[in-house]
């Protein structure tokens, strides 16, 4: 039965993998999912080296959201097994567990606020050891995306879909996860921005080029910038 097909490809202007690019990050193995009677996907194995750059493609309905979704664990998977870094994911506490592999997803939700206090609300927060919101790595990323201190003042009921993809983008790259989890985050923006994102990401793998990330888009030209390597989910037959 089909699940992944491996299509291998690494750019001439990507640097080759390191001893310590090729750890194991997040391994899962014979994953399925069963809903309402049908397999979404089964059988299923993956692995995610350190460092390592994955775009995620498939048709419509292959389960790609709900894939992430799973790795995230935000929802139960019906059979196989999870780990990261060597250890099971029912060996994790989820708190710990998903401050290591976050979720962006297409439409993110945010309390009242502005812009600046929904990215300092997770900081005080147990897992993330009640760090206050690091000021200077904020300000330069908000330089690449070509916005100033300002946009931090702005009443978050007042952002555009494609803003709120950035504010949620910037919390989390912030919080300085070792997995990132990738859906569609530039679908709301344009062109000039979407560049922005690219460059601020780029620039946020090389501060440590141990961070991975799984990237699921509908550009192949972008999944072609923005991964070393990419699968394609399968209908489940």
């Amino acid at each position: 039965m089909d699940t992944f097909l491996r299509a291998p490809r690494r750019p001439a202007d990507r640097r080759p993998p390191t001893a310590e690019a090729d750890a194991v990050l997040l391994a899962a193995s014979g994953l399925g999912l069963c809903e309402r009677g049908q397999w979404l996907w089964r059988d299923l194995d993956l692995s995610i080296a350190e460092g390592e750059r994955l775009a995620l493609s498939g048709p419509s309905g292959s389960g790609k959201t709900t894939l992430l979704r799973a790795l995230a664990g935000l929802i139960p998977i019906t059979e196989g097994e999870i780990r990261l870094a060597g250890r099971e994911l029912s060996d994790w506490s989820m708190p710990h567990y998903r401050s290591r592999v976050v979720y962006l997803p297409q439409r993110p939700v945010f309390g009242e606020g502005n812009v600046k206090t929904v990215l300092a609300e997770p900081f005080g927060y147990r897992v993330h050891g009640r760090r206050t919101l690091p000021g200077e790595p904020l300000h330069a990323y908000l330089q690449v995306l070509g916005r100033d201190d300002a946009f931090l003042e702005r009443p978050v009921s007042s952002l555009s879909g494609g803003e709120e993809q950035l504010v949620a983008l910037l919390r989390l790259l912030l919080l300085q996860p070792s997995l990132l989890l990738f859906d569609e985050p530039t679908a709301s923006l344009d062109l000039d921005t979407r560049r922005r994102v690219e460059a601020l990401l780029h620039g946020w793998h090389e501060e440590d080029p141990r961070r991975a990330w799984v990237w699921v888009g509908h550009d192949a030209d972008q999944c072609n910038r923005m991964a070393d390597r990419q699968l394609t989910l399968r209908w489940q037959r």
